[in-house]
């Protein structure tokens, strides 16, 4: 085509073959124009099964190259900008964000053994993918789709006896978990904690162990708490047991280890009532100032001394409170945590088996939750700490907590430790 010169407020319509138009705008930039549904053809018979089966390779041979000990990294960019580095295939998939139809059955396939084994989440999509391809040269032969899905059938179930009969049983116990452990480094040996296979092994076990009840066959994995922090090295990562809370005590001179901790768990601020009203105080001399500096001080010290004769020596706070508090508290010998959230509230106090306490007069010993020890942990140089709550006596709670050099090497390593906790449930259900 030409290119034509068109005045800014005209415009030119060519005719091609009766179908479509070749539109000219007022910059001489050419655009075609073509009916509605005139380029939409729908595949039948034979185009349209060879067609699945193509959408469907090009899915799996993506995650072929991630199977396996030598399987490879894949590097994943959202339309955010973040980066996920995994060779998990459900994560791959989940975050490919596919349109096809059938790709998306196999990312629901990938999605199922995820959730219903906790590994194989590649192997299954990749296994799929190859009786795929089989299946297509049984089409060009002419053979029916009900056919080779009626063979493929009958493959399976000769597939599952012999596996039935070359399966070997193990037996293991509260005390001998050695087996669970070496079926655990297995799992590990594609992923990128390999080189740390038998620790993580040893803890996913010990995680799994804790929470389980062997008598009714049942492991309640919601007890199991998944938790990390950039920093330290993969041999850092350690089985807590008890609960990991991101807060650190509130002053520097306050004790960082609490033994046999008897802890109030308060929803009410350390500090002086707030009148609900617009209000003015006009301070005009010294001495008045000072009169209000000590009747500030005269109801923090109310407080803290309620929270002493109720027999705790950990303070447990929803809201914050300011410096003075703070240091009448350290005064006294109390250490404090403040500003921890709701969720991590309710927690604490059912694992430790306290009460949630709204106003300071209604504190009293039976209220207050206990735990073995409370401390505080610090990572390195830096000022990240964290406080851990451990041999709390209404809970079996226990948290994993996952250090690395960054944060992909933390995300891999909490994706991984998931598919032993499936896995050993499937192992003490089907005892």
């Amino acid at each position: 085509l030409q290119p034509l010169l068109l005045r800014p407020d005209t415009a030119l319509r060519v005719s091609l073959c009766g179908s479509m138009s070749l539109v000219f705008d007022e910059y001489g930039r050419p655009f075609i124009i073509m009916r509605e549904g005139q380029q939409e053809e729908r595949l039948k018979g034979l185009d349209a099964q060879k067609a699945n089966i193509q959408a469907a390779k090009t899915v799996c041979n993506i995650l072929r190259t991630s199977l396996g000990p030598k399987g490879m990294d894949k590097m994943l960019s959202s339309p955010d900008g973040d980066v996920t580095i995994t060779n998990d295939g459900a994560t791959i998939l989940e975050q490919m964000h596919v349109n096809h139809e059938i790709a998306k059955l196999l990312v629901d396939l990938s999605r199922s053994q995820d959730n219903e084994i906790g590994d194989g989440t590649t192997g299954v999509v990749v296994l799929a993918g190859a009786l795929l391809e089989q299946a297509e040269g049984l089409l060009d032969r002419g053979i029916h789709p009900t056919r080779i899905a009626d063979g493929f059938e009958r493959a399976c179930a000769i597939a599952v006896e012999e596996l039935v009969k070359s399966a070997d049983a193990f037996e293991y116990s509260a005390t001998d978990v050695e087996s669970l452990v070496q079926t655990a480094m297995t799992t590990l040996s594609s992923k990128i904690v390999n080189r740390v296979h038998r620790p993580f092994a040893e803890i996913a076990v010990n995680a799994v162990m804790a929470v389980a009840d062997l008598e009714r066959k049942d492991v309640n994995l919601d007890l199991i708490k998944l938790d990390g922090k950039v920093g330290g090295k993969l041999e850092d990562t350690a089985l807590v047991r008890g609960i990991v809370v991101d807060k650190e005590i509130s002053h520097q001179q306050m004790p960082k280890l609490i033994k046999d901790a008897k802890m109030c768990i308060l929803t009410c601020p350390f500090e002086p009532p707030k009148p609900k009203t617009k209000h003015k105080l006009e301070v005009e001399d010294v001495e008045t100032y000072k009169e209000l500096q000590e009747a500030e001080r005269k109801y923090f010290l109310d407080m803290v001394l309620k929270v002493k004769e109720s027999g705790a020596n950990l303070v447990i706070c929803q809201w914050g409170f300011d410096d003075e508090a703070n240091h009448l508290l350290m005064q006294h010998g109390l250490p404090a945590v403040r500003w921890v959230g709701g969720v991590e509230i309710e927690l604490i106090a059912i694992a430790t088996g306290g009460r949630i306490v709204p106003r300071f007069s209604e504190l009293t010993a039976e209220k207050l939750g206990s735990a073995g020890t409370v401390r505080e942990i610090s990572f390195g140089t830096t000022k990240d700490r964290m406080l851990v709550i451990e041999d709390c006596p209404n809970s079996k709670a226990v948290t994993i907590f996952v250090r690395g050099g960054n944060k992909m090497i933390v995300d891999e390593a909490k994706r991984c430790v998931p598919f032993f906790f499936l896995f050993f449930w499937v192992a003490i259900i089907s005892l």
